[in-house]
């Protein structure tokens, strides 16, 4: 992305609870950045005609020794990068109900903040191995509705040719779109035979994917260390089972067999682009 696009844009980063956020990546990618830097709660979105509380169930916390419900809700946050950049975060629970409204709240917040810029993140289970770079889908200005039926587009994005159920990321993306918002979506891909556990390395995927968007370094923290350990416990459970381990060998054959493939595929047009320049150079000093 060129410096022009990065530089100087309010940037809003949205993530979202539930059937769109694989192992809480997405979310935790929020969270991380909430812990690293100096953030503050600047708007909230009341639960209210949002959530079905069967599904979206309020807990119950005990704040300085006294009981209190906590209901669902949306939170925004400042968050200082540095001296001369704030980004803004949404994070909240996927709603249930009024999803339209929802979003129309969202954007008009949005508005206020003067934001013309929203990256969406989500983070869905695919068949890609724990051995590989977990694949990274970004799309810009499109529809980016990630892949919910276990496939993989191994770092390509499938936005163009999916078809199918849409999560609120989703919804969103369009909307702000239509409102004249520049628009980008991250969607990491996780194994889905490595458990719902945490996974630091999808979340790590999306701090990286979310570094290039954004044209500015993230700190990490922890995340490397705790990204190596999840490959590590990953690595032994497929240790247990002969299936899985053959398995995983599969998956790691078709990534390495598609890698070649576009590997070869870009070697022939940077080929063919310069024979078409010197082409050019040579008509030009007929």
């Amino acid at each position: 992305m060129s410096e022009e696009r990065v530089e100087g844009r309010r940037v809003l980063i949205a993530a979202f609870d539930g059937w769109n956020d694989a192992c809480q990546s997405a979310t935790n990618m929020i969270r991380h950045l909430v812990d690293r830097y100096d953030a503050r709660e600047i708007r909230h979105i009341s639960c209210d005609g949002y959530y079905d509380y069967q599904v979206s169930r309020p807990m119950l916390c005990r704040v300085t020794g006294r009981p209190r419900i906590i209901w669902p809700q949306t939170t925004f946050y400042e968050i200082e990068l540095s001296p001369d950049r704030v980004v803004y975060a949404q994070i909240a629970p996927e709603p249930n109900y009024r999803w339209r409204e929802y979003c129309r709240q969202s954007l008009r917040i949005a508005d206020e903040l003067d934001v013309d810029r929203i990256i969406t993140l989500g983070s869905m289970y695919a068949d890609c191995p724990h051995t590989r770079p977990l694949p990274v889908d970004v799309t810009h200005g499109g529809y980016a509705a990630g892949r919910h039926d276990g496939s993989c587009a191994c770092g390509e994005s499938d936005a163009e040719g999916y078809t199918g159920p849409v999560g609120i990321p989703t919804v969103l993306d369009d909307m702000a779109r239509e409102q004249s918002f520049d628009t980008a979506s991250i969607w990491v891909s996780i194994p889905q035979y490595a458990g719902s556990d945490d996974c630091p390395q999808a979340t790590l995927s999306l701090l990286h994917a979310l570094e290039r968007e954004m044209g500015t370094s993230l700190d990490a923290g922890s995340l490397n260390e705790r990204a190596d350990a999840w490959r590590a416990k990953v690595t032994m459970l497929t240790r247990c089972s002969d299936q899985l381990a053959e398995y995983v060998r599969h998956l790691e054959r078709d990534r390495d067999a598609a890698d070649r493939a576009r590997h070869d595929v870009g070697d022939a047009t940077g080929r063919a682009e310069q024979l078409v320049r010197e082409t050019e150079d040579f008509l030009k000093n007929l």
